[in-house]
């Protein structure tokens, strides 16, 4: 397909590009290129390959979301330099 360089100036406004005149020409070129290698790869059969959404197997790596029951507050404060009742203290750091 001959590209030209109405079309490149096309898509250079769909991409909101400004492209200098020479470098359409050149872009001209490479957008041919770039349809040349298409047509390549539309004459690959791939009628017996299964579609897939990435290159490697995808598989979960997170373990199992299970509830458990959580550490006793009062455990947990004991180590606090300054207890509380229900949390740590800490000092005050924005007036």
């Amino acid at each position: 397909m001959k590209i030209t360089e109405e079309m490149v100036d096309t898509i250079s406004a769909l991409s909101r590009l400004k492209l200098p005149e020479e470098e359409k020409v050149r872009m001209a070129g490479e957008l041919e290129r770039i349809l040349e290698y298409v047509e390549v790869l539309n004459t690959l059969g791939t009628a017996a390959v299964e579609p897939m959404s990435h290159v490697f197997p995808v598989k979960n790596v997170f373990r199992a979301d299970v509830v458990e029951p959580s550490a006793d507050r009062r455990d947990l404060l004991r180590n606090a330099p300054i207890p509380d009742e229900e949390a740590f203290l800490v000092p005050k750091t924005v007036e």
